[in-house]
């Protein structure tokens, strides 16, 4: 049965991988534009019909769609992704460079916004009802209403431009005078693009742990906590916060596609040389490679973990490892 199990879900998680890998040819594809406007420029209307055509095949788009689709796989099962049209490198190249930058600031982001989140909404259930709730409540879902783009350019119009406090664009100083200065270069770049996605997904896993806490605090067992002569605090933090860290850790894996979706729009307030700046800068190319690349990068990280919370959840969960036979 257990191999049965596993089997299927390989089989699931393949077919998903291949779901990936074809919107990632298609999408770019399906939008609007012609990369070659941005290959020749202006001169495009001057082409004829043979030299256009010359260039097409030099780009390898002259051949049917599902030629291309075909090839596209068999490369990218080779980890060969193409070369930029923008740029005339490699795919793989351009993402293994721009990661890095990415990373830098999406695992902070994420570990963050989980604890401030946490705490808020475990501070919101311990005042269910009062005025102290009702505050938190009214004050994040107006934050998490607001654009993240948005609250990125409110940072830097107050926090770099009025107070002058921190830089606001790029990730690293021109010129430093040795490693500590160019890792506090860094550093103080990464402030305010951090705080900005904190901000913007903290709404999300304080709304998760207000509302599990407020469920799991009319349970009969907690009623029964209470009753033995169990302080609040330590029957809201040993009892009930427990039940609410579950869908939190589910939520904390799978809040990787949310971010990276998020740092499109941060990296390019910011100015920011990660992959989201990258998928900015191939959209407005129409760097269909690139985008390929790109879309391929974020969907296999998301159907990474996805699998990695359902190989991990039976592991902290014991009733569903009693349903999965583990």
């Amino acid at each position: 049965m257990r191999a049965r199990r596993g089997l299927a879900a390989i089989g699931r998680y393949t077919l998903v991988i291949w779901a990936a890998f074809t919107l990632s040819f298609a999408l770019p594809r399906l939008a609007p534009g012609d990369p070659l406007q941005y290959v020749i420029g202006p001169e495009l209307d001057t082409l004829t019909a043979e030299q256009r055509q010359e260039v097409l095949r030099e780009l390898g788009f002259d051949r049917p769609a599902v030629v291309q689709y075909g090839a596209y796989l068999r490369d990218a099962f080779r980890g060969d992704l193409g070369f930029s049209i923008r740029n005339g490198r490699p795919v793989r190249d351009l993402l293994l460079e721009r990661l890095p930058w990415t990373l830098v600031l999406l695992l902070p982001a994420l570990v963050l916004g989980t604890l401030l989140g946490m705490a808020l909404g475990t501070l919101a259930a311990a005042q269910r009802g009062r005025a102290g709730d009702v505050a938190l409540l009214s004050g994040i879902l107006f934050l998490d209403a607001l654009p993240v783009f948005w609250i990125g350019m409110m940072l830097v119009a107050v926090v770099s431009v009025r107070l002058g406090w921190l830089p606001s664009f790029g990730a690293a100083p021109y010129s430093a005078a040795g490693p500590i200065e160019y890792a506090t270069g860094v550093l103080r770049r990464t402030i305010l693009p951090v705080a900005t996605l904190t901000l913007g997904g903290v709404g999300h896993t304080f709304l998760l742990v207000r509302g599990t806490l407020m469920t799991t605090l009319e349970e009969d067992y907690i009623r029964l906590a209470e009753a033995k002569g169990l302080t609040r605090r330590r029957v809201l933090v040993r009892h009930a916060l427990r039940t609410a860290l579950l869908p939190l850790y589910t939520r904390f894996i799978l809040s990787i596609g949310g971010l990276v979706g998020g740092a499109v729009l941060v990296e390019t307030v910011f100015g920011y040389p990660g992959v989201g700046r990258l998928i900015f800068e191939a959209i407005s190319a129409r760097d269909y490679p690139v985008l390929q690349g790109a879309f391929l990068l974020v969907s296999v990280a998301v159907i990474l973990a996805n699998a990695f919370a359902d190989l991990t959840y039976p592991l902290i969960d014991p009733r569903t490892r009693r349903r999965t036979g583990l």
